[in-house]
């Protein structure tokens, strides 16, 4: 009897061991795999990944495809806000809040936020119902201030007062019935800081809206910080809501916006990743002086034991070589005389040619090259060979005249071709005076285009 006892209490400790998620994708996605991760900062760690199992399901008389994913957790899994990710390319994924419970669910792969209906997992099934009351209620409000803006005669300060009264008490009510949830520092960073009495011109709405963005949000809480929700609200104040068609004012919203935003983490570890984020953003439109001054004037002033080298020599390196940049220094030995690029001042713009003699298209373009540009006094040459010996460039550098010719042995492991990124030849790049890249043209006809119309 007494073994009976044990093996019970060993079945019922197995089965309170660990949690389930459990995801339904409707329709079917027609995709193998979902990656769990939890989110930490800015960063998402991997936890595990699981197959998607299709099944078919019955709608107005026809068959629909689905498909089924389940994730165990152990019972000592953290709580905290989980991502099951399932369009790795298109970046297709899910965020739930995890706190010790089981969770089913089911959304529309295309729009997963807007679609997801949670069945089991309490704080989701109160999280969700109170966006989607606040979310109604915000809308009245905005509604009334959208129609005074572009009717400013109209007296809608009572309609105004009413709307907002319903948001705040909402707000107030969800906040009372989230007491010791892991939700509440959701619920509470949520709310919008709206103004008191409602606005009448743009100007001033948009002013309110930025200065008081972050009013309600707590960039200390571990919770918030442990989410995708201040990152989701960093970029949004970033990128959308410090917006200008002006190029220029554009960059000063931008760089205002970062200023804004660090000043507001004190968390090192966390203002380290958002940094890394932002860099990684800028990225994709190759905004070099944003990336420029995110590392110089915030992530070099970390302490440097969470600095990511790695990372800051990854990133700068891949912006090494493009238009906006100093081109990478090097060094040379010319007529017995030691020359670098950075103080070569012969002339007001540069051709840099990566070439190399047993290049077919380079034994094409560089002759073409060196005859265009005869008739140019403004601008020289400095023709890098990639070569593995010099012997044949020792003979073609004398078809060469009046450039400047430099000899780099082991060709496509050379450091400054490595530095440079060069996998074809020739490459071809147009510095100013002062070795900024101002051209990367892809071939000679390019070459000639762009220096003809300078």
């Amino acid at each position: 009897m007494k073994k009976i006892f044990v093996l019970i209490f060993l079945i019922s400790s197995i089965t309170q061991a660990q949690y389930n998620i459990k995801g339904t994708i409707t329709p079917d996605l027609k995709s193998d795999w979902v990656i769990l991760y939890k989110i930490e900062g800015a960063k998402q760690i991997f936890i595990k990944n699981t197959k998607i199992e299709v099944d078919s399901i019955l709608i107005d008389d026809k068959k629909q495809a689905i498909g089924n994913f389940n994730f165990t957790l152990p019972n000592d899994a953290a709580p905290g806000v989980y991502r099951a990710t399932y369009r790795l390319e298109e970046h297709g994924y899910i965020d739930f809040i995890f706190d010790k419970e089981d969770i089913t669910f089911v959304f529309n792969p295309d729009y997963p936020d807007q679609s997801v209906l949670f069945s089991k997992s309490s704080e989701n099934i109160f999280y969700k119902q109170y966006l989607s009351e606040i979310s109604k209620a915000q809308q009245t409000l905005d509604s009334l201030q959208i129609t005074a803006l572009r009717n400013p005669s109209l007296d809608l300060k009572k309609d105004y007062k009413t709307a907002l009264q319903q948001v705040e008490n909402i707000q107030q009510g969800y906040l009372t019935a989230s007491k010791n949830m892991y939700v509440q520092p959701f619920i509470k960073a949520t709310l919008r800081a709206n103004p008191k009495e409602i606005k009448t011109s743009p100007n001033e709405y948009m002013s309110n809206m930025v200065a008081t963005f972050f009013d309600n949000m707590d960039f200390s809480n571990k919770t918030l910080i442990n989410s995708s929700f201040l990152v989701d609200r960093i970029t949004d104040y970033i990128f959308y809501i410090n917006y200008s068609d002006n190029k220029e004012t554009q960059q000063k919203l931008f760089k205002n916006s970062i200023k804004t935003v660090l000043s507001k983490i004190t968390d090192l570890s966390f203002k380290k990743d958002v940094i890394e984020f932002l860099v990684t953003q800028f990225e994709e439109s190759k905004n070099l002086e944003l990336i420029g001054d995110l590392f110089e004037n915030y992530y070099k002033r970390l302490p440097e034991n969470i600095q990511n080298k790695k990372f800051i020599n990854e990133k700068l390196s891949l912006f090494a070589t493009e238009i906006g940049s100093i081109a990478p220094d090097f060094s040379w030995k010319e007529n017995n005389k030691n020359y670098s690029l950075s103080k070569l001042n012969d002339a007001e713009n540069y051709v840099l040619v990566f070439w190399s003699t047993d290049c077919s298209h380079c034994l094409r373009e560089i002759p073409e090259l060196h005859k265009f540009m005869q008739k140019s006094t403004k601008t020289k040459v400095i023709a890098f060979a990639m070569e593995r010996n010099n012997s044949t460039w020792n003979e073609m550098k004398k078809t060469l005249p009046n450039w400047h010719h430099i000899l780099g042995l082991n060709k496509w492991e050379n450091k400054t071709a490595r530095v440079y990124n060069i996998n074809a030849t020739p490459t071809y790049f147009v510095l100013d005076n002062t070795k900024k890249i101002i051209a990367k043209p892809d071939n000679i006809s390019d070459v000639k285009a762009f220096l003809e119309n300078k």
